[in-house]
């Protein structure tokens, strides 16, 4: 079982930049793909961004590409999301997930934290 607690998550102005980080728990984590994900109100919950067990590969969502980042630190058992150049319809709250597998994918995960919510200003 693997336990993931999101946060930095807050109130920032439409252009500004956030840093999500996830903390996870168990000896595993390094085994493990890692994403991120966001729901906004009255929409479906969507992929933003995953990364492999080792950090090698990532993939992002269009809509964030260029803009976030996606890295882990296997030694503390972490995974971040760097968001720059924030926009409006970022707005969301974003979930850390993780799959019980190497390989990245955008979807078939297996651990969900609980959760930071994120808004962006106009």
């Amino acid at each position: 079982q693997v336990q993931l607690v999101e946060s930095g998550g807050g109130l920032v102005q439409a252009g500004g930049s956030l840093r999500l980080s996830c903390a996870a728990s168990g000896r595993t984590f390094s085994s493990y793909a890692m994403g991120w994900f966001r729901q906004a109100p009255g929409k479906e919950r969507e992929f933003v961004a995953g990364i492999n067990w080792s950090g090698g590969s990532t993939y992002y969502a269009d809509s964030v590409k260029g803009r976030f980042t996606i890295s882990r630190d296997n030694a503390k058992n972490t995974v971040y999301l760097q968001m720059n150049s924030l926009k409006p319809e970022d707005t969301a709250v974003y979930y850390c997930a993780a799959r019980r597998a190497r390989q990245l994918l955008v979807d078939d995960y297996d651990y969900w934290g609980q959760g930071t919510q994120v808004t962006v200003s106009s």
